[in-house]
């Protein structure tokens, strides 16, 4: 039997881009990955100002779920693109989606979950 069908990375990204900016908010690509698979992250900001990064990962559901990662934001933004720098060399089809909207990680959630 074949697998079901899922969607690609870049239909999540496109869909999530489109929510955002209906409701107001701005969605910008910082980093395109693989338009198939790649891993989602997603760097939350509200009002400009840095809320948290998230990544998209699988749950034991089988489904998917946002989970926090890399540094908090009061670490500062070196920090954080420290840490960008070492996951883009390890996973070179990342994606990397910053969202400026109110309540940016339950946006991400309801779209890319």
């Amino acid at each position: 039997m074949p697998p079901d069908p899922r969607l690609t990375s870049a239909m999540l990204v496109g869909a999530l881009r489109r929510r955002v900016v209906e409701a107001g908010g701005f969605a910008t690509v910082l980093v395109k990955g693989d338009e198939i698979s790649g891993v989602i992250l997603v760097q939350a900001v509200e009002r400009g100002r840095e809320t948290g990064l998230f990544e998209r990962v699988p749950n034991l559901d089988g489904g998917y779920a946002l989970m926090r990662c890399g540094p908090a934001p009061a670490e500062g933004p070196e920090a954080l693109s420290a840490y960008i720098e070492r996951r883009r060399r390890s996973d070179p089809d990342l994606w990397i989606v910053e969202l400026d909207v109110a309540q940016a990680e339950r946006f991400a959630a309801e779209t890319i979950c």
